[in-house]
């Protein structure tokens, strides 16, 4: 038997792009791509399947594509239109100045942000992300970009990236990789001196040395460390291999690449950034870094710098799971860190008190980057909340309501979920809608859309998304070896527009919190609604579980096994390897987003968003940003119940709300067509999403707040210690030196009785004796917090507050005392406390210490 057991050697044929057509490898290196559809385009009309075959990367297909092609378009006059019409839009958008907005907070001359985070999700063909983190990270810096942020990103460059998903014919997930090298990748290598720029970090026995690349976003520029270097061992070469692989070693290490040597890539740069933006605890050992050189450029002891850098930086907090929060044992810690440290001249004992949690022996990433930050904030609302309980050890005596916990909830970037069709409708209807997206009032002119002309719109793109989709199945099914009859009645739905078959879409990570299989806990009830010949209904599902997540592979094949089944063919379907291009077929294409996570795991969840850009109705559990989203008539909502009930009882319930939503609500709703072909009450309430949702929940939007609530007051409060020498700095770390030192010893107690009673126009007289046991009494600030016992009538800012203020000394205490006016009618409940004080303080309550009466 013959067997083939030649060499093949791998040849690539590389045309030569014609001068009229230069320019066409610049728009490959600038990341407008990502978001700009006309430069998307322009490579998919001079070769549609190769950019297919490509899957969208323009670098890869101007390596691959045929030379007669190009001939052809640079030839081609409709062509060359629109490729001069392309550049004239790029390049206004590379000219244009930064928005008044920004300049107000942020003159581009004196200040900078650096954004530091481990994934970043821009496109498809630059796969260095793997889900919601990188994707909020990618949609923050184009947002940037378009505002004019001064902006500068760092990240990991990694080969292989994220895995690759596929299914097999038993619903097992199959995780493979591929290598990427820099020249399909929209990256250049940083030049310094006319050599490429690198970086070292201290390991242990050896020093890490890492290549610098850049990638341009518009107006920004986002520094990836790549270890695939000549100088480092074949096993450190591989560092930078896999996004969230290997084992704790592994992580740990790729961490101290990022912190430590993305910082030391700006300084090489000469790039010194006003306002550091840590994302998760990927990134925190910039703290360290950044203590070391302010350290040595200004003389100053680590307690001084420490100060000096945490009053800049600020830290975002992504997920209330415990697994998206690295906790690594202290004597990894201490080994990895160890030459670092040494070279440092910093104390082990020191920094790891810094991410001790609950003084065990573990060190929490999350813990340093918290304590280390001035600036702390969830991602929407309701996780503000949670993290604030969740992180209250850092802050241990300060109610969880009142510690520096804040939250600004995430949005998306407009331009690159909105589906071309809608952009192109808006410019006709409301020209200048692209600046209007931080103007809720504005988009009330979605309501002057004809009802026909918008249903036509998303009928088309639904239309795109199910000859989308059917291509999937059938590429999976043939892979797999799945009989041809199986995929003809699986897609049989999806093929016959004219049904018009209501459409629910499920795509997110498949971890266990997110309850993918919720919906199938009525199993006959929902086939019944699912198989309803007159009104069927099709579900849609996409996601990855991570590798070693067994429970969340689990639930892939419980859908797929579902999938097969005879009954449910054609009405649960289960794509593979979901992407941000799929992302972009199904946010656009269904009629319903799907999400029914467990209360309150869901930090943010933004798909969502992106859905409801595109006229998709949410059907949600009202966490994460559907909290504030849902107005009642925009969506769904599914009430959480209590979380002290039973999980299971929580999710029969849940399940039970969803399942009657969708029986008596949604169902009924979207087949009321009457004569018109089509449901006017979902067009208006279609429309209701997409105008209330649009404004409020875009990341230009979130990163004005960042810019507001975070990055001007880092810059102003950094620059603020730093100044004189950094004699504030010096100063407040001494104070708190002394606080802590003191403050166990500190006492407080009222003197003689408080009034139960008094008129309406009196005061009442608060006096309390303190032992400051060494403090001075400008060291402390005490308060009276007076809320009514009637809420009705409580401000829902908060109670009011009266300061006590000195009156004297006696017997080795000090007095405090206030005249407190009632502010409210009948009863009343008064508190006193007492926490330390510092004008210098970025928070009041930062130092955690808090005393009561």
């Amino acid at each position: 038997m013959f067997m083939d057991k030649a060499t093949r050697f791998r040849l690539e044929a590389r045309p030569r792009i014609p001068d009229s057509l230069e320019r066409l490898q610049e728009l490959a290196n600038d990341l407008f791509y990502s978001w700009d559809h006309g430069v998307r385009n322009l490579f998919a009309r001079i070769d549609q399947s190769l950019w297919q075959k490509v899957e969208h990367n323009p670098k890869v297909f101007l390596r691959r594509v045929a030379q007669e092609r190009l001939d052809e378009a640079s030839q081609e006059r409709a062509f060359l239109a629109e490729y001069r019409r392309v550049l004239s839009n790029y390049d206004a958008y590379c000219e244009s100045e930064p928005v008044p907005e920004v300049t107000e907070y942020l003159d581009p001359d004196k200040y900078r942000v650096a954004y530091f985070c481990a994934e970043f999700g821009l496109h498809e063909s630059f796969p260095i992300y793997s889900g919601g983190l990188g994707i909020l990270a990618g949609d923050h810096c184009k947002a940037a970009s378009d505002l004019g942020l001064p902006f500068v990103a760092v990240g990991l460059l990694y080969q292989q990236g994220y895995f690759i998903q596929s299914i097999d014919a038993q619903g097992h997930q199959i995780a493979r990789y591929k290598s990427h090298t820099s020249d399909e990748l929209p990256i250049t290598p940083v030049m310094q001196d006319g050599t490429p720029l690198k970086v070292s970090v201290p390991f242990p026995g050896r020093m890490l040395t890492a290549r610098v690349w850049q990638a341009r976003i518009g107006h920004i520029r986002l520094y990836l460390l790549d270890s695939h270097t000549e100088e480092n061992t074949a096993e450190d070469q591989e560092l930078t291999l896999q996004l969230y692989g290997g084992d704790e070693n592994t992580r740990i290490q790729q961490e101290m690449l990022l912190g430590i040597g993305g910082t030391r890539v700006l300084e090489a740069l000469g790039i010194e950034p006003t306002a550091w933006h840590i994302n998760e605890g990927h990134a925190a050992f910039q703290i360290l870094e950044r203590c070391r050189q302010t350290m040595g450029k200004h003389d100053l002891p680590f307690e001084a710098a420490f100060e000096a850098v945490a009053a800049s930086t600020l830290f975002t907090t992504h997920t209330p799971v415990p697994a998206g929060h690295d906790i690594f044992p202290k004597g990894l810690v201490e080994h990895a860190l160890s030459p670092y440290l040494e070279q440092s001249g910093l104390d082990f004992d020191q920094i790891f008190a810094l991410g001790s949690k609950d003084g065990g022996d573990s060190f929490n990433m999350t813990s340093l980057g918290l304590r280390g930050s001035r600036f702390h904030n969830g991602v929407s609302r309701i996780h503000g909340g949670v993290a604030s309980v969740m992180e209250g050890d850092i802050w241990p005596q300060i109610p969880a309501a009142e510690n520096p916990m804040g939250y600004i909830t995430n949005g998306v970037h407009v331009p690159t979920f909105l589906a071309p069709e809608w952009a192109s409708l808006f410019d006709i209807q409301s020209p200048t809608w692209r600046s209007e997206l931080r103007n809720p009032e504005y988009w009330s002119f979605v309501d002057q859309i004809p009802d026909y002309h918008y249903w036509s719109v998303h009928k088309a793109l639904k239309q795109q998304m199910g000859e989308f989709v059917v291509e999937q199945l059938r590429r999976q099914h043939e892979r797999n070896g799945t009989g041809h009859s199986v995929t003809e009645r699986m897609t049989r739905q999806l093929v016959s527009p004219d049904k018009d078959t209501l459409i629910i879409g499920f795509a997110r990570r498949f971890a266990t919190y997110k309850r993918a299989t919720l919906i199938f806990s009525d199993l006959d009830r929902l086939e019944r609604m699912l198989t309803d010949p007159e009104r069927p209904t099709i579900l849609i599902f996409a996601g990855k579980a991570h590798p070693r997540d067994n429970p969340g592979q689990h639930l892939i094949k419980v859908i797929h096994d579902l999938s097969m089944r005879p009954a449910l063919m054609g009405h649960v379907l289960l794509l593979e390897d979901y992407d941000q291009a799929m992302a972009r077929y199904l946010v656009s294409g269904v009629d319903v987003w799907l999400n029914n996570p467990e209360y309150p795991k869901e930090a943010s969840g933004t798909s969502g968003e992106k859905a409801a850009l595109n006229g998709a109705l949410n059907l949600s559990v009202l966490d994460g940003w559907w909290g504030e989203g849902y107005n009642g008539e925009n969506g769904w909502a599914i009430t959480p119940r209590d979380t002290r009930l039973d999980p299971e009882f929580r999710n029969l319930e849940e399940s039970r709300d969803l399942l009657d939503l969708l029986e008596f609500e949604i169902i009924p709703l979207y087949y009321d067509r009457a004569s018109q072909g089509y449901s006017k009450g979902w067009v208006k309430r279609s429309k209701a999403s997409m105008k209330t949702i649009t404004p409020r929940f875009n990341a230009q939007r979130m990163v004005m707040d960042y810019v507001e609530r975070y990055y001007h007051p880092a810059s102003m409060q950094g620059a603020r210690l730093m100044a004189n020498q950094a004699r504030e700095a010096r100063e407040l770390a001494e104070w708190k030196a002394k606080v802590r030192e003191a403050w166990s010893g500190v006492s407080m107690s009222v003197v003689g009785c408080v009034d139960a009673q008094c008129a309406y126009d009196e005061t009442v007289e608060l006096r309390v004796e303190v032992v400051l046991n060494g403090l001075a009494p400008e060291d402390v600030r005490i308060e009276c917090l007076v809320t009514p016992d009637c809420t009705g009538s409580h401000d829902a800012s908060g109670p009011d507050r009266f300061i006590l203020e000195k009156e004297g000394e006696q017997d080795g205490r000090t007095l405090f005392s206030a005249q407190v006016p009632p502010p409210y009618p009948g009863l009343q409940t008064l508190r006193l406390r007492m926490y330390p004080y510092h004008p210098a303080l970025t928070h009041l309550l930062e130092m955690g210490c808090m005393l009561w009466v």
